[in-house]
């Protein structure tokens, strides 16, 4: 194949490639319920703890609701989110948006010295309020996340 040809044949298939991208953009997502939560008896659930959409993923609010500190608090919860992930072919390093509730804001730092490097050398985008009114379940913190699978 001469030169000229294979520049021809090149561009026309990059040209083929980019018109079934279109295409395969126009495939829809489909909502995944992974995990559910708040199962009631007479109707549906109140809310579901992980559902992915295409290759997100979003994780619901997790406490930690036994008597403890900030810190162990924290550990657990960034434990169970990581199960979750990983559960779902995700991982903690492929999140993308993290919130961050504490029941009081004094506990900031405390949780920071967990929170750190949990999620790898890049974590995600965070936001971290406290809670008026507490969390509910006595948890002294409630994280949730976006991911990608």
């Amino acid at each position: 194949m001469s030169t000229t040809n294979r520049r021809k044949f090149l561009r026309g298939g990059a040209i083929a490639a980019a018109v079934a991208a279109p295409a395969a953009a126009q495939d829809k997502p489909t909502k995944r319920v992974l995990n559910r939560r708040g199962n009631n008896d007479k109707g549906p659930p109140l809310f579901n703890s992980t559902v992915a959409y295409g290759n997100l993923l979003f994780i619901a609010g997790v406490g930690a609701h036994y008597e403890g500190d900030i810190k162990a608090h924290t550990k657990t919860v960034l434990d169970s989110i990581k199960k979750q992930l990983e559960d779902a072919g995700s991982s903690m390093e492929k999140c993308l948006k993290c919130n961050v509730y504490l029941n009081d804001l004094k506990d900031y730092a405390g949780m920071n010295e967990v929170f750190k490097g949990a999620f790898g050398p890049e974590p995600p985008v965070r936001t971290t309020i406290a809670a008026a009114g507490g969390i509910p379940g006595n948890s002294l913190v409630e994280i949730d996340v976006i991911a990608y699978i």
